[in-house]
């Protein structure tokens, strides 16, 4: 027979979540947690999973709930096992992923008087979270539902984290064959959305402008999204710019951004320079947009969205709260094509800019960018694409991706840690094979996510060694200081005995012969995930990089 806690209060959380259709839970072990470990792990309706590592857990539930589009719930017994969290809280809150993350407490009596594995755990992510709520031991059954109905409410609203802290009095391990039932509260439909009447005025400006620029951010697949952007591109005055991570593609689209932008003159800058600037999606990976659109700022900067407007360039003027469909498909009745030479000039740009890359990488050293030269056109059509922050992400952006990819990484806070996590916590619930990309800090830095039974035997990585942060050899600042190293961290550390810790094929390659070996074998059916670690000279990457941009400037 199935076992739940007898505590009310986790009877009232486990059987609220799955009235909200919240299925997936990951859970980490603990003892001040057993009410909802048995009752979450008795649950009929509910999948749950155990990460021993709260850090990796996090991530492995935002990879989740990314990939399933709505809340994963986390749950993790008190003290510093909460802290751990922190991360992912602060990736979800930034990058808008529905988390819902359980603690269990001590009882407030209990708490500052010297008790193990005690902190103080009310509103401890309140600078990240969208909601939180104590579920405070004198209140009743009905104040109780109230509560853990509206954070899960505003985890699927917000589209965000919300915390739910729960303090429960020993006992901790009786149970009863009896959970409860819940009635939720009737929600009140929502409006329809509806466009401002001011609608009207901004075509007109849009119409009077000869150089419009759309640029995309992070965004998930979306064939509306694509749709709507080839209409846009259709006039001549508009200018479309996206990233990888935006997962739209089309011939017009300036889809490398740095690669048209970092070799510009400065006489040709204002050229560049947009009358204004329709934002979309989340976070921007390109510092040089950010660069330029700081010192060249649009005369008008709108932004188009449910949720909030970063001012990323320090001059948003309108942020219409739609969603983008609904904008547009009021706003596109509003429009007409000008008469311009922005897009086409700048389309001449990249084509000259992918004749100097393809020259370029005929005679490139194997390297960094020689790698992923080779590495993103291997990859499996209709595969997921996860990459790692830093490096990788970058070299990502200089190359295009074939449009079948579904492409992510962790770009709220873009930090190295738990990418590693985040693809297997997506590759779990995907249909279809998950590739990451990851470069070798990152990877050593979450090692923990293989410490885990759920990775599917289809799930690769390729880890990119160039003995340690060799980011910060491009970048002008560590290399004018003596403490290089520091910022670095060379290492001479392999992935090799990890593998064979968690149970991961494992391939390598040192050079370009050995990187097309390993590759025509690497995706190939295996009873196991299987990795493949390609080593490159951390003193040269830098170098070449250097030289591939100054390849690419044209007269």
């Amino acid at each position: 027979m199935p076992q739940f806690p007898k505590n009310e209060t986790a009877q009232l959380l486990i059987a609220c979540c799955s009235a909200h259709s919240i299925d997936h839970v990951v859970i980490s072990p603990g003892s001040r947690n057993a009410p909802l470990i048995i009752g979450f792990t008795n649950h009929p309706e509910i999948e749950t999973f155990s990460i021993v590592d709260e850090r990796s857990a996090a991530f492995f539930a935002l990879g989740m709930a990314r990939e399933l589009g709505k809340p994963v719930a986390l749950v993790c017994t008190s003290g510093s096992a909460l802290l751990n969290y922190y991360p992912a809280v602060a990736e979800a809150f930034y990058t808008q992923v529905p988390l819902l993350v359980i603690s269990a407490d001590r009882p407030a009596h209990l708490i500052d008087i010297g008790d193990g594995q005690t902190i103080r755990q009310k509103n401890i992510f309140q600078d990240h979270i969208h909601g939180a709520t104590h579920l405070s031991e004198d209140v009743d059954r009905q104040e109780h539902l109230a509560s853990i109905h509206r954070a899960i409410r505003m985890a699927y609203k917000a589209s965000g984290p919300v915390h739910i802290n729960c303090p429960f009095e020993e006992p901790l391990y009786e149970t009863t064959e009896q959970l409860l039932s819940v009635d939720l509260p009737v929600e009140t439909p929502k409006p329809l959305e509806s466009v401002p009447d001011s609608l009207e005025d901004y075509a007109a400006l849009w119409n009077a402008s000869t150089k419009k620029m759309v640029l995309v951010g992070q965004h998930g697949p979306s064939e509306d999204l694509q749709q709507l952007l080839e209409t846009l591109v259709a006039d001549p005055s508009v200018l479309v710019l996206v990233e990888n991570t935006a997962n739209v593609s089309h011939p017009r689209f300036i889809n490398s951004i740095d690669k048209l932008i970092f070799p510009l003159e400065a006489f040709q800058l204002p050229a560049f320079q947009p009358d204004i600037l329709l934002s979309l999606g989340g976070l921007v990976v390109s510092k040089k947009i950010k660069q330029h659109l700081r010192s060249y700022q649009p005369r008008h900067h709108w932004h188009v969205g449910e949720d909030r407007a970063f001012d990323t360039f320090l001059c948003l003027e309108k942020h219409f709260k739609l969603r983008v469909t609904v904008f547009f498909e009021a706003f596109c009745r509003l429009l007409k094509p000008v008469d311009s030479t922005y897009q086409s000039y700048w389309m001449d740009k990249k084509q000259l800019r992918l004749q100097r890359h393809a020259a370029f990488l005929t005679d490139c050293d194997f390297t960094d960018l020689k790698v992923f030269e080779q590495l993103l056109p291997s990859i499996p059509e209709h595969s997921q694409l996860q990459l790692s922050n830093s490096a990788v992400i970058r070299y990502s952006q200089l190359f295009d991706i074939h449009d079948s990819l579904q492409v992510c990484c962790n770009r709220g806070t873009s930090g190295i840690e738990g990418s590693t996590s985040t693809a297997i916590g997506a590759a779990v619930v995907r249909k279809g094979p998950t590739v990451l990309i990851s470069g070798d800090l990152s990877f050593f830095y979450d090692s923990n996510a293989c410490w885990n039974t759920y990775i599917p035997a289809d799930f690769r990585i390729v880890v990119v060694n160039n003995g340690g942060g060799g980011i910060f050899r491009f970048i002008p600042g560590p290399q004018q200081t003596n403490a290089l190293d520091h910022f670095e961290t060379p290492h001479m550390l392999t992935a090799a005995p990890l593998c064979q810790l968690h149970g991961l094929e494992y391939l390598s390659a040192r050079n370009l012969n050995e990187l097309t070996s390993a590759l025509s074998q690497f995706y190939t059916p295996s009873t196991a995930p299987r990795l493949l670690e390609v080593f490159t000279p951390r003193e040269k990457n830098d170098q070449v990089l250097k030289a591939y941009f100054s390849h690419l400037k044209t007269t």
